[in-house]
């Protein structure tokens, strides 16, 4: 991530471009904790309350799902800002 930056930056690229790949960066690593965390409080959560696996599983789902909605947003909008002048 670091040699595209400065690649971008040796080529004469803007700073809007630079921020757009730093943000890539932290949206992708901020969407995997987050799942990640979602992942282990729900395994958490199912080995102290077996007999409710569905729920948590269910409710799991559909919270990853919005977090990975949100993440492929802001990747969208910062592709959109390196890629379009």
């Amino acid at each position: 991530m670091l040699s595209l930056i400065a690649l971008q930056v040796a080529a004469g690229a803007g700073l809007a471009k630079m921020a757009a790949c730093i943000g890539v960066g932290i949206v992708t690593i901020g969407a995997a904790i987050g799942i990640g965390k979602i992942g282990a409080k729900a395994m958490e959560a199912i080995a102290r309350q077996p007999e409710e696996t569905k729920n948590i599983r269910t409710n799991m789902i559909v919270i990853a799902a919005l977090i990975e909605g949100v993440a492929l947003f802001a990747i969208i909008v910062c592709l959109l800002a390196i890629f379009i002048e």
